[in-house]
């Protein structure tokens, strides 16, 4: 990954070289992001830290910076490339798996159109996950924070991406090859490939209907586990007051090393526009995971959790938003920890400021 990140930035800089100044600079785009939250658990867990099922807003009863990132892009008919590089509690928690290095690396990738005709390009690095409707910039999506699935399914990739888009844009089709379940190195113990798949349709202004899947594994090939994920969603958004996000995603995967179980994740997400620059999203979500295949929580032995949420929006400027969440968890099991043991309930509060550069 180190040669990667290297050959990004022997890419760009030759390539400047090669064009005449005016359009070097005209051609080379910088952006940035960042936003600081403040969370509030009504559970009151130990070290200030969520449950292990939480990776974004991660820390409690404390300021923190949840995802902060500077980015170059440059693009030109044929050629395109992106290399962001990131801080906050995203980084820390949700890439604590991989080598610290890696956990700066946000975006990394290059691509080339294969076809002067049809709108065909192929991509290589670190790239944005083609599963599910939020992404880890909070300013991009209906609610404060994210939801059960988005947490509990990739944020990015690593590998190959053969992607096509129709002529009039409505259609884009994307075929993957992964290092496998939100990797950017490749475990050791895992040899086997991992493989994705994505339709995307949006017909019209109103409607956006997707289906993504992820074919492969996670664990060492010795257990020969495969792992099958689907991913679907309507997004409704009509230019009025009201607009509606449903999904459903299941998967299958192995649990005690030799049974296969089933885990699927409803998601409801209705979002009302008061007018311009103040918005309420309403989320209710259910996570069943019965043989604890994603989430694993002891003394638990079944982890399936209701959420809902109340979220209010204000835009204090084209590019700066500001954002109140309360959220509610009931587990069927206790399973939030509080200073006095563990509960099924869990009640928080978070507010949080970001800025689009």
């Amino acid at each position: 990954m180190y040669y990667l990140l290297f050959g990004m930035l022997l890419f760009l800089s030759c390539t400047v070289l090669a064009q005449n100044p005016a359009d070097s600079v005209a051609k080379i785009q910088y952006s940035g992001y960042a936003e600081a939250y403040y969370s509030y658990s009504f559970s009151r867990p130990s070290q200030h830290e969520k449950e292990s099922f939480l990776y974004n807003y991660k820390r409690h009863n404390e300021v923190n910076i949840n995802l902060a990132y500077a980015k170059a892009n440059y693009a030109r008919k044929n050629i395109r490339a992106n290399l962001a590089l990131m801080i906050g509690n995203y980084a820390q928690y949700n890439l604590s798996a991989e080598p610290s290095w890696a956990q700066l690396v946000y975006e990394a990738n290059m691509g080339i159109r294969l076809t002067k005709q049809a709108n065909w390009w192929l991509d290589v690095g670190v790239l944005p996950s083609h599963i599910g409707f939020e992404s880890a910039v909070g300013a991009d999506c209906w609610t404060l924070t994210r939801s059960l699935v988005a947490e509990n399914s990739p944020y990015f990739e690593t590998g190959v991406k053969l992607g096509h888009t129709s002529r009039n844009g409505q259609l884009q089709l994307a075929f993957l090859l992964l290092n496998g379940w939100q990797r950017i190195q490749k475990p050791t113990a895992v040899q086997m490939p991992s493989a994705g798949f994505q339709v995307y349709y949006h017909p019209n202004n109103i409607f956006t209907l997707n289906y993504s899947n992820f074919i492969g594994t996670d664990k060492p090939d010795s257990l020969s586990a495969f792992r099958t994920y689907h991913n679907f969603y309507l997004l409704i958004d009509p230019a009025t007051k009201w607009g509606i996000t449903l999904g459903f995603d299941i998967g299958t995967d192995q649990y005690n090393n030799q049974k296969y179980g089933v885990w699927y994740v409803p998601t409801l997400l209705t979002r009302y526009k008061i007018n311009h620059n103040n918005k309420l999203v309403w989320r209710l979500e259910y996570f069943n995971d019965a043989k604890q295949i994603i989430i694993a929580i002891p003394p638990s032995n079944n982890s399936q959790i209701w959420g809902t949420s109340l979220n209010y929006d204000h835009s204090i400027t084209s590019n700066v938003l500001w954002r109140i969440e309360g959220k509610y968890y009931r587990a069927r099991n206790a399973i939030f920890q509080t200073p006095n043991g563990v509960d099924a309930d869990n009640v928080t509060l978070t507010t949080a400021l970001s800025i689009k550069l």
